[in-house]
C-alpha cells in the first residue's frame, strides 16, 4: 500500500447490485492508491459495515414506505430515491465536512444516477467526481437523448422498430437504452439530470478501459469538458470486493469441478430482471434439447408473479435437469466464469456481467432486458463479435440452435478466438504503463489538486 496521503475521499452509491460492488471495487482501488474512504449508503439495501472495516460507513434515511421499496418499478425508485434522499445526505454530508477530528476531504465520489448530489455537493462547496458503472458505449446514447427525443426517435414507436439510428448507426430504434413504460417526461429529467451533473463535477470515471470502448470515450471527451477516467476493469487491481445481496451457493462450483473443459452453459440475468413463465419454459427446454449441462442462477422474485421454477416444469424436464443441470439462487459469478469448465455465458447484459465475461475470455448468448443492456448488447455482438444475440420471444428451437452454433460449430471457435483475444487485451490494462494503469494514475493526481474542503469557507 503506497503512503497514506492525509486525504479523505466520500463516496456515495445507488442502492442497488449493479452500482453498489462497482463503487465498493473504485473504494478499494482508491484505498490502496493511499486515500481514507467513508461511505455514505441509504437504508435501502444497507451496507455491512463488518464487511469492509477499512472503511467508514455512514446509513441516512430514504424515507421509502414498503410499496414504494418495490423493484418492479425501476425507474420510480430511482426518481423516488433522487427526491427522498436529498436533505438526509445533505445533512450527513454537511455533519461529515465539520468533522475537524478527521481527515480533509479531497473530493466526493457519487454514483451518476444520484444526480442530486452534484448540488448538494456545490452548495457545501465540495468537489466531486462522478462514477458511472455502466459503459462508454451506453452514456454516449444517454447523452444524446435530447436530440434523439427531438428527432422522434423517442419515445419508441411500434412502426420504427427495425429502422436504424442515424446517430448511432450500429443501433436500431428498438436498441435504444428506454422501456416503454419508461417513455414519460420523468425518465427523459433522469438523463437530463445525469447530463446537467456531469458538466459540473470536476471528473467522470468509467468502469472501462480504452481498447475495449475507444470510438465512445473519444467522443465523451469532445462533448464534456471534464477530465475522463476510464480505469476499469475495477475487479482487476484488488481482490474482489462484492457484497451480494444474495447469499452466493458456493456449492455450484463443487459441480462446476465435475464437468469437462468448456462444456458448461452459465446463465444468470442479473438481480433486477425477470421473465415470464413462458419465457422461463422455452429456456427451460433448450437448454435440455442442447444436452450440455448448464448451471442456472433462478432468483425467487426472477420469474414474474412469483412462481416456484419447481411449479413450471413438466416430470420429464425436471429429470433432465437432475441429469446436466445444477440451479442455485445466487452464483459467486466472477468465480464461476474463470472456472475451465464455463464455455458459455448466458447474460442479461448489464454491464458489470458484460465486463465479468469479457475479462474471463467466455463467449456470450445475449438476451437484454432493459435500459443500456440493450445498447451493451449490440456492441458485444456487431461490434466486438464475441457473442450471439436472442431476439425476444425465442422459442426452444432458436434457443437450442443458438447454443449448438456457439458450442460445437465453427461460427462458436470464431467467436471464442476473439473473446479470448479481447481478455488478453483487458488483461494488460492494467499492467504497469498499460492504459487503465495511466488513467487511475491521471485520476489520483487530479484528485490530489483539488482543494480541500475547508469546513466554514462556503
Amino acid at each position: 500500500m503506497e503512503q497514506r496521503k492525509g486525504r479523505r475521499l466520500i463516496l456515495f452509491p445507488l442502492p442497488f447490485q449493479g452500482h453498489i460492488n462497482p463503487m465498493l471495487e473504485l473504494a478499494n482501488i482508491l484505498h490502496l492508491k493511499g486515500f481514507s474512504i467513508t461511505i455514505i449508503h441509504t437504508n435501502y439495501n444497507s451496507l455491512n459495515p463488518s464487511s469492509h472495516p477499512h472503511f467508514t460507513f455512514h446509513s441516512i434515511s430514504d424515507g421509502l414506505s414498503e410499496s414504494e421499496a418495490s423493484a418492479k418499478d425501476i425507474l420510480r425508485l430511482i426518481s423516488l430515491l433522487n427526491v427522498k434522499c436529498v436533505e438526509p445526505f445533505r445533512e450527513c454530508l454537511a455533519s461529515l465536512l465539520s468533522d475537524v477530528s478527521e481527515e480533509p476531504v479531497a473530493c466526493l465520489i457519487s454514483d451518476a444516477i444520484f444526480h442530486f448530489a452534484q448540488s448538494v455537493a456545490d452548495r457545501l462547496k465540495v468537489p466531486t467526481v462522478v462514477l458511472r458503472t455502466g459503459g462508454a458505449s451506453s452514456f454516449t446514447v444517454f447523452a444524446a437523448f435530447p436530440q434523439l427525443r427531438e428527432k422522434g426517435y423517442i419515445p419508441i414507436q411500434d412502426s420504427r422498430l427495425e429502422e436504424p439510428v442515424s446517430e448511432f448507426p450500429h443501433l436500431r430504434v428498438k436498441d435504444l437504452p428506454v422501456l416503454k413504460r419508461w417513455e414519460s417526461e420523468e425518465c427523459y429529467q433522469l438523463v437530463e439530470g445525469m447530463s446537467n451533473g456531469f458538466k459540473t463535477s470536476k471528473g467522470l470515471i468509467f468502469n472501462t478501459f480504452e481498447e475495449l470502448e475507444e470510438q465512445a470515450l473519444g467522443k465523451i471527451r469532445q462533448h464534456f469538458p471534464i477530465p475522463i477516467f476510464p480505469i476499469g476493469p475495477f475487479h482487476f487491481p484488488t481482490a474482489s470486493s462484492s457484497l451480494p445481496l444474495s447469499t452466493e451457493d458456493e456449492s455450484c462450483i463443487t459441480w462446476l469441478n465435475s464437468q469437462a473443459p468448456k462444456s458448461v452453459i452459465y446463465v444468470s440475468f442479473g438481480s433486477i430482471a425477470a421473465i415470464n413463465e413462458a419465457q422461463f419454459l422455452e429456456i427451460a427446454w433448450g437448454l435440455a434439447n442442447s444436452k450440455q449441462p448448464f448451471l442456472w442462477v433462478i432468483r425467487p422474485e426472477s420469474i414474474h408473479g412469483g412462481s416456484q421454477w419447481l411449479e413450471l416444469l413438466p416430470s420429464e424436464l425436471l429429470e433432465n435437469f437432475n441429469v446436466r443441470g445444477n440451479i442455485v439462487k445466487w452464483s459467486p459469478q466472477k468465480e464461476v466464469l474463470s472456472h475451465p469448465a464455463v464455455g458459455v455465458f448466458w447474460a442479461h447484459n448489464g454491464w458489470n456481467s458484460t465486463l465479468e465475461s469479457i475479462c474471463e475470455g467466455v463467449p456470450m448468448i445475449c438476451m437484454p432486458c432493459f435500459t443500456d443492456q440493450m445498447v451493451n448488447a449490440i456492441y458485444v455482438t456487431n461490434i466486438w463479435k464475441i457473442g450471439l444475440q436472442l431476439e425476444k420471444g425465442a422459442d426452444r428451437g432458436e434457443i437450442e440452435r443458438m447454443i449448438r452454433r456457439l458450442m460445437q460449430e465453427k461460427e462458436g471457435e470464431e467467436i471464442k478466438a476473439r473473446s479470448l483475444k479481447l481478455m488478453e487485451k483487458a488483461n494488460l490494462c492494467f499492467k504497469r504503463g498499460g492504459s487503465s494503469y495511466q488513467s487511475l494514475d491521471g485520476l489520483v493526481k487530479h484528485i490530489l489538486s483539488l482543494e480541500s474542503f475547508v469546513f466554514g469557507t462556503q
